[in-house]
């Protein structure tokens, strides 16, 4: 008797073999995520766990390079010598965790220039905090103290990320991350202690207007996340969303309360019963409209960015005939 699933031919025993032989892959991946083991460049990973690492790490090195336009903006105006120089060197820092990160993304069998494509085209997304504009100096110290405070929360945890290059790049990044979020306070403390009132009162107005961004800055809630699940389940994330923003916000508004400032929360209020804070509803809607394109500066950041490629065009060209021309001398010596 004939049937579909009895004609077995060439092709489809070489499929079903092929099948088997990512089984047994597979299998053993699973095997060495559940013991706490890391996973080399070299070794085997289902498309999935290589897809949502490019998607994670192309995402956190665009965000490094992003994050940099909106505190370059003061380079030219921070109030002392000692400030300009401190700005400068953490705008170096986030360059380099950017270049970092890229090559930990390369590893993964994706070229630079096509993580950058997909960044300029609009394809590829970072995180939503750098679509907000400084408007004062004061939002460069709330900058390293809320937002960075909020990365190196999130990025801690992922030292211990199940992929090898990803975690050997954020032990040097959070190293680098700890000093700008303490620069960011003692930035804010002076202003706090020593400043005018007009001075508070710049803090305080900027405190009111990252305090709800960095909430945001840890994803949506668990419940509404896409790929924390499977993130979490593979090892490449370490803490889910609400437990960090929860810790986040436990350490932060002790942090406030030290500087003197308000944190634009009413309902923020410590709960005996529970050892954290309680704190207010935050506003998911304009999260999703600035990751959706649609925030304050989405346009701005992106058009930047694309401008800076644009004109290091004859930069990379230069390079290139450089070495080609180091090669040729090379093959004929």
């Amino acid at each position: 008797m004939y049937t579909q699933a009895m004609d077995v031919g060439p092709r489809e025993e070489r499929k079903a073999v092929r099948s088997t032989a990512e089984a047994e892959l597979e299998a053993r991946f699973d095997a060495r995520i559940d013991d706490g083991g890391l996973i080399e460049a070299k070794d085997w990973m289902p498309d999935h766990y290589r897809k949502t690492l490019v998607r994670q790490i192309s995402q956190h090195a665009h965000s490094e390079i992003v994050g940099m336009l909106p505190e370059g903006n003061w380079a030219t105006r921070a109030p002392t010598l000692k400030r300009k120089a401190i700005l400068l060197a953490k705008i170096q820092d986030e360059g380099g965790h950017g270049l970092y990160l890229y090559a930990a993304a390369e590893t993964l069998g994706t070229s630079r220039d096509q993580l950058l494509d997909a960044l300029h085209s609009g394809k590829a997304k970072y995180s939503s905090i750098f679509n907000y504009s400084t408007l004062s100096w004061a939002d460069i110290g709330v900058i390293g103290w809320l937002v960075d405070g909020a990365a190196i929360m999130n990025q801690v945890p992922l030292t211990r990320c199940s992929y090898a290059p990803y975690a050997r790049a954020m032990v040097r990044i959070c190293r680098e991350e700890s000093f700008h979020q303490r620069q960011g306070y003692d930035s804010l403390l002076v202003m706090m202690q020593k400043g005018t009132d007009a001075q508070k009162a710049m803090v305080q107005d900027a405190v009111n207007r990252w305090w709800w961004p960095s909430l945001m800055m840890f994803g949506p809630p668990d419940s509404e996340s896409t790929h924390s699940a499977t993130s979490m389940r593979w090892g490449i994330k370490r803490i889910g969303n609400d437990d960090l923003r929860q810790k986040f916000i436990d350490a932060t508004a002790q942090q406030a309360q030290v500087l003197g400032v308000s944190l634009p929360d009413p309902l923020l209020k410590w709960n005996e019963a529970r050892g954290h804070y309680d704190f207010g509803p935050i506003d998911w809607s304009e999260f999703w409209r600035v990751v959706g394109g649609h925030g304050p500066c989405n346009a701005e950041r992106l058009a930047a960015r694309v401008k800076a490629w644009d004109d290091g065009a004859w930069v990379r060209d230069a390079a290139l005939a450089h070495a080609r021309k180091q090669s040729t001398q090379k093959e004929a010596a």
